[in-house]
């Protein structure tokens, strides 16, 4: 794997770890500028509103602007948005500084991933976007336990000037290490749009809506459940969210070899796995050592998910991925406020602390049954001219690289023939 893999992780880091740091940090927050918990929570979905509405608009804006460029430009964005969080002097202030930090996550991830997958052979395109996604997951088991003892020692505003000292080092790793990547010269705005428009992207990206929100319906709950019901203490709410960081990097670590192998199988295997991890949670609870096996079990199958969703969006959308790779962000983010709000709401109808376990098992259903009627018309119905444009393009396939079954999910054709010297290819 090239050097510039970890340029991205290292971005996708600094990433993840403003985008969950702030749920440990709402009390500090809400004590510091005289505000509630509830209102300070808003705080949580600015920056979710930032990446539902950065993604596709700052993807579009910058449709002509070389990869390498559009990255550092995003990670710009990234680092003026934290730094406007550290030094913001009020509560409105703070809610802007989180959207503005929020605008270029979907983006960076979308280009991000584009770029990975063009960095390595078509056999090792999933694993580079994996790679670059195990940012994400560290992010989960050091960043965010990190920051948040450091806002609870020195105050909330200095965990975000230290996100903002890890977003300069992302772009100096970005400026030395990722390669100059040609703009195809054929690629445009409309193209990108109507690649978004078709179907089966569509469907890709209803299913991480619906498929990744039972995950938000859990995680989003899991200090309020480790406290209430497994009984441990507020001390061990760190931990418990370590151990589904931990999982969520096994996940990552598993599904980039597995996607590169058969896409669709692993995304429809770990969706199933997803459902029953959930249901199996609703019991396992009460029992602490089985409860904290499952939350690990429950970060890997769930972050599972995103790598062969990921794959699935760029390579439907084929010769224009960029917009659908950076849209599946917002798809995600819609489906952490849409998982967050289903679970709460089974709480606030007195179901019990449990009950978001069996909501997120009925949402990542739906999404397993929405990826499964993607599939099965793709085999009954595939597009018109497929048959044409397989052979017409099986030149640019790598010979000898592990595919699906059916052709319309192979490779990026953008990212064809395109490995760099550094990834040893």
């Amino acid at each position: 794997m090239p050097l510039a893999l970890f340029a991205l992780a290292v971005s996708a880091f600094g990433i993840g770890t403003t985008e969950f740091v702030m749920m440990g940090l709402l009390p500090n927050v809400a004590d510091d500028l005289g505000t509630s918990v509830p209102t300070a929570g808003y705080l949580v979905s600015a920056y979710a509103i930032g990446v539902v509405v950065g993604a596709p608009l700052l993807t579009a804006l910058g449709s002509r602007i070389p990869r390498k460029r559009m990255l550092l430009l995003l990670m710009a964005l990234f680092v003026v948005g934290n730094l406007a969080s550290a030094l913001a002097p009020g509560f409105g202030w703070l809610v802007a500084g989180r959207v503005l930090a929020g605008l270029p996550h979907g983006a960076f991830f979308g280009v991000g991933a584009v770029v990975a997958a063009r960095l390595v052979r078509e056999d090792r395109q999933a694993r580079a976007v994996a790679t670059m996604f195990l940012g994400l997951t560290v992010a989960n088991i050091l960043g965010v336990p990190a920051a948040t003892l450091l806002g609870q020692h020195l105050g909330w505003r200095a965990t975000f000037l230290v996100v903002t000292v890890i977003g300069l080092l992302a772009m100096a790793a970005l400026a030395r290490l990722v390669p100059h990547v040609p703009l195809d010269e054929r690629q445009g705005l409309g193209r990108e749009v109507r690649a978004l428009g078709r179907p089966q992207v569509l469907l890709g990206l209803l299913t991480a809506v619906f498929g990744f929100a039972g995950v938000f319906a859990v995680y989003s709950y899991l200090a309020s459940m480790t406290t209430e019901v497994m009984g441990f203490g507020e001390s061990t709410v760190t931990v418990v969210l370590a151990l589904f960081g931990l999982g969520m990097t096994g996940g990552a670590l598993a599904a980039g070899p597995l996607t590169d192998r058969a896409l669709r199988p692993t995304l429809y295997g770990s969706l199933a796995a997803l459902v029953l991890a959930l249901v199996a949670f609703r019991f396992t609870i009460h029992v602490p050592w089985l409860a904290l096996v499952t939350v690990v079990v429950l970060g890997a199958v769930g972050f599972m998910t995103t790598t062969p969703l990921q794959m699935l969006v760029m390579r439907k959308a084929k010769d224009a991925p960029t917009l659908a790779s950076a849209s599946n962000h917002s798809a995600f983010n819609l489906a952490n406020a849409g998982g967050a709000w289903a679970g709460g709401a089974a709480v606030a109808a007195g179901w019990g602390w449990t009950s978001p376990t069996l909501v997120g098992a009925v949402l990542t259903a739906v999404g397993l049954a929405i990826a499964a009627v993607a599939g099965l018309l793709d085999h009954t119905a595939p597009a018109k001219g497929t048959r044409a444009g397989t052979a017409k393009g099986a030149s640019r396939v790598v010979a000898g690289s592990p595919q699906e079954s059916t052709g319309a999910d192979r490779a990026v054709p953008e990212v064809r023939g395109t490995a760099s010297p550094a990834s040893g290819s």
